[in-house]
């Protein structure tokens, strides 16, 4: 056991010294002279606990942001943090209403950044969220590619009802994705919390890299307040974006 853990931490050190560059399994097997079976392993039980991300099948891993959160590092997506700062602090002094920067990262809805309005009731946030509970989890699910989708859906199933009804089958699911990626928006109203949520995709060299969202108790949602919303999400995305080009 106590050779797992160093080995486990020496494949921290290796993927950290990369500075952001994936290192993929052969790699690390061959650098740390480890069977690759016992790698994948430990490599997998990594990434469940966020240390560690996959970045693809060729490409290899990264690290996650838990690795970030131990130190209170900020490198993180910097860039992109950095592009959102101020837009996003903008569009919650507008609205008045929180928002927060989102990412898929490890099968979950990660929180890359948030900005918290004034109000007195306020909708919870958690740092990683179920991706078919959330509007920016749903609408990054709907810019992924096929393959990734595909492996998306093997590893996490169809949504449960009492999180996405409309998306139960693996049909209707696909059609509801079409939706959001034709709109270019996500609206979700979980009824059970009375919450609804705006989601919007932020853009990098033509990829979508993460989701701008605004999420509020369900009775401050009139419908002129949601098109104020709306129109005020797509302004914040638009110059992040802008930004990130």
């Amino acid at each position: 056991m106590v050779q797992v853990i160093i080995k486990a931490f020496d494949i921290l050190e290796l993927v950290a010294q990369r500075d952001g560059q994936a290192v993929t399994l052969t790699e690390i097997s061959n650098e740390l002279q480890l069977n690759q079976a016992t790698a994948s392993n430990i490599i997998n039980t990594m990434i469940g606990k966020g240390y560690l991300e996959h970045v693809g099948k060729k490409k290899g891993y990264r690290l996650g942001l838990a690795a970030y959160r131990l130190t209170n590092e900020v490198n993180y997506e910097q860039d992109l943090v950095m592009a959102a700062r101020e837009p996003m602090a903008q569009l919650t002094t507008l609205l008045n209403e929180s928002c927060l920067l989102g990412a898929l990262r490890n099968q979950k809805r990660y929180i890359l950044h948030a900005v918290h309005s004034t109000q007195d009731i306020q909708v919870q946030i958690r740092s990683e969220r179920n991706v078919y509970e959330t509007a920016s989890g749903r609408l990054l699910l709907a810019y992924l590619s096929e393959k990734e989708l595909e492996r998306f859906i093997l590893h996490n199933g169809l949504p449960d009802a009492g999180l996405w009804e409309e998306a139960g089958s693996r049909m209707s699911l696909m059609e509801a994705l079409i939706h959001i990626r034709n709109e270019g928006i996500c609206m979700t109203h979980l009824k059970n919390t009375h919450v609804r949520g705006f989601a919007v995709p932020v853009w990098a060299k033509d990829k979508v890299v993460a989701g701008l969202s605004i999420f509020l108790p369900d009775y401050r949602c009139s419908a002129s307040r949601q098109k104020e919303i709306v129109t005020a999400l797509r302004e914040a995305a638009t110059q992040i974006s802008q930004k990130l080009q």
